[in-house]
């Protein structure tokens, strides 16, 4: 099968746009060579398993898409989204600093083209998110003069804030990742300036104006590190006594992000387990798997000319070894085994990403790293990890 007209003209246009070129030849040359490489893409594409129908008795598989993706940079890319998920979230574009950046502005366009595509699809439309300590400007928190918002205003323009985003999407996106991140891994909750100025019933609150502004929505406390088990503890206690209260929740999400050796899967499964008895519906929100040495005591820092410091931290920099291939596949079929396991509690799984090229691990915590945790490296093609994941669904 040939690629569409529009991924052709879309390819032509970003040829042109990213080179400034005006030889003509040069790109039909190129748009000729891309159409050769693109249709032996596609008879593959068409003859390999896809997530999404290997998993279609168990949960829906996701991806994370970002903003390449959902503006048209990355036609291929959305491409094999439509082949191999019928889930998606959004990286960036619906987090307060992107879809309200200023208090008088609202910036629907990525947002817009992401619902539109997942309903191209009839996918399961993720919205992510509306209350969060991180992402999020600082005058949400700060009236006309930089001075700190009271109780009563906070919450007015919290409410005004889910009402735009929520009520924009109502009855298009399917849920909602309503508070993100507000419990610490030592089972405290997180210090964040909605807690500071509102007090602990900002998350009810959230609830309750999400619930409002779309009354169908699925609605979904959503955060990482929750195999800890004082984190696991506070975590189920508190959605708990949200519902108890009258909060409308419709399952946790747990973040994926997770490691060779982290966490252990009966760590893991302890926390699916408490979960769905708290909240009814897991989900694993945000899945890859860490294929470069913890960084988190740099971050922030460029050691880019620390060429030492720079090769332990980036081993991997021409693409990985076939024996680290092989470990990130085990690893995923461990864990994919125990989801599967779980499928009678787990309604969804979701790639924290499409393919290796975007993943946020190459510059989180540090910049210029070269991370593989995905199941497509960065030409789209699916790595051994992908097979591993298929092996469990058969």
């Amino acid at each position: 099968m040939y690629p569409p007209i529009q991924s052709i003209l879309s390819i032509l246009f970003n040829f042109f746009r990213r080179n400034q070129l005006s030889n003509w030849k040069l790109a039909i040359s190129s748009l000729a060579s891309w159409v050769v490489i693109s249709s032996i893409g596609s008879a593959a594409a068409a003859e390999r398993p896809r997530l999404k129908d290997a998993f279609k008795d168990d949960f829906v598989v996701g991806a994370a898409i970002g903003e390449d993706q959902i503006m048209g940079d990355e036609p291929k890319s959305m491409e094999l989204v439509a082949e191999q998920f019928n889930a998606i979230s959004p990286e960036n574009c619906l987090k307060w600093e992107s879809v309200h950046p200023e208090p008088d502005r609202y910036d629907f366009e990525q947002s817009d083209k992401y619902v539109e595509f997942g309903e191209q699809q009839g996918m399961f439309i993720l919205g992510h998110t509306l209350v969060w300590h991180n992402q999020t400007p600082a005058w949400v928190f700060e009236d006309e003069q930089g001075k700190p918002l009271g109780r009563e205003a906070l919450l007015a323009r919290m409410r005004e804030h889910i009402h735009t985003v929520v009520g924009r999407y109502k009855g298009r996106i399917t849920g909602w990742d309503v508070v993100n991140e507000a419990v610490m891994p030592d089972g405290t909750m997180r210090k964040t300036k909605w807690l500071e100025i509102i007090g602990p019933d900002y998350l009810a609150k959230a609830y309750e104006y999400a619930h409002e502004a779309d009354p169908d929505a699925e609605l979904y406390y959503n955060d990482y590190n929750e195999w800890y088990p004082e984190m696991r503890a506070t975590t189920a206690k508190l959605v708990r006594d949200l519902k108890a209260g009258g909060a409308r929740i419709d399952g946790i999400g747990m973040q994926g992000h997770w490691g060779f050796d982290y966490p252990s899967l009966d760590q893991a499964e302890a926390s699916i387990v408490a979960f769905a008895d708290a909240a009814g519906k897991v989900m694993i929100t945000e899945v890859d798997i860490a294929t470069v040495p913890d960084a988190r005591q740099y971050r922030g820092m460029d050691i880019s000319d620390d060429n030492e410091l720079m090769k332990k931290l980036d081993p991997y920099p021409d693409g990985l070894p076939d024996e680290m291939q092989q470990k990130l596949a085990d690893r995923y079929r461990d864990v994919f085994t125990l989801f599967h396991k779980h499928r009678d509690k787990i309604a969804r799984v979701t790639f924290w990403g499409v393919h290796d090229g975007q993943t946020w691990l190459s510059y989180h915590p540090v910049p210029g790293r070269h991370a593989y945790p995905l199941l497509f490296d960065a030409q789209l093609e699916p790595k051994p990890a992908f097979d591993a994941v298929i092996e469990v669904a058969e």
